[in-house]
């Protein structure tokens, strides 16, 4: 049965003025536009390595849920063995046996996320937002929370994206992932998926930004200090507890 996440139905807490939508598309179709072309050799490089390593397609595509419930198809670079995407849950676990060996290097260096610049371009992302969920676990948020959720386009990198850049090191064989993910990550995402709605903005966008690009490029482990203005805790832990470091 097709679920359909509407954001009608409820009260979005976070609106935005037209101004700032305007200034932020600019800044989502510049970035990703310039990002494109000065990583077009990094592009070419990652697909030569991905077809050497295992036969099948460079890129991969998967419907997530976007901005008011619409299904959209996120683009990466392809990281499982051909055809095992789709043979197991849509989440990753630690020494997940689909993942090829470029596909592992991609994943720890988040260089797998790089071709969603074509879904900003197109309108269906944000450089920074939401991750974009898979349809099965959107349902997993209570009617509330999704409106909150589907009221932004979803990102490339946010506040949970950074915290939880290693999520998968999270996810083992020796509990059930599902659970996991639903009751120890989504609910810690959300806190800071509602932050974000409150503080939408391109010079917030730019701090993302750039302590994304930070934390990649410079192989941090923890999270810039200046990007936490404030600890955000509640009934069902903070992100300590889910693993990760601050």
């Amino acid at each position: 049965m097709t679920v359909m996440f509407a954001k009608d139905d409820y009260f979005a807490t976070a609106t935005p003025s037209v101004m700032t939508m305007a200034l932020k598309r600019l800044l989502d179709v510049a970035g990703a536009a310039i990002g494109l072309v000065v990583l077009a050799p990094v592009f070419a490089g990652v697909a030569i390595a991905i077809k050497i390593d295992s036969p099948g397609p460079v890129m991969f595509r998967q419907e997530r849920v976007g901005r008011n419930g619409r299904r959209f198809r996120i683009v990466k670079f392809r990281s499982m063995a051909a055809g095992r995407a789709s043979a197991g849950l849509a989440l990753t676990m630690r020494d997940d046996n689909r993942i090829t060996h470029v596909g592992s290097f991609l994943r720890r260096s988040k260089m797998d996320e790089l071709p969603q610049l074509l879904n900003v371009l197109w309108g269906s992302m944000s450089l920074v937002g939401p991750r974009p969920e898979v349809p099965e676990f959107m349902k997993f948020y209570t009617p509330e929370q999704r409106a909150i959720i589907l009221s932004m386009r979803p990102g490339i990198t946010d506040y949970a994206s950074i915290l939880f850049r290693d999520e998968n090191s999270l996810l083992d064989q020796n509990c059930d992932p599902v659970d996991v993910y639903r009751y120890r990550i989504m609910p810690i995402k959300f806190l800071y998926y509602e932050r974000y709605s409150r503080e939408v903005g391109v010079v917030n966008d730019l701090r993302i930004i750039l302590a994304t690009v930070l934390m990649l490029v410079l192989a941090r482990q923890r999270v810039p200090q200046w990007l936490y203005r404030e600890a955000l805790t509640d009934a069902v832990g903070s992100p300590q507890h889910a693993g990760v470091q601050r």
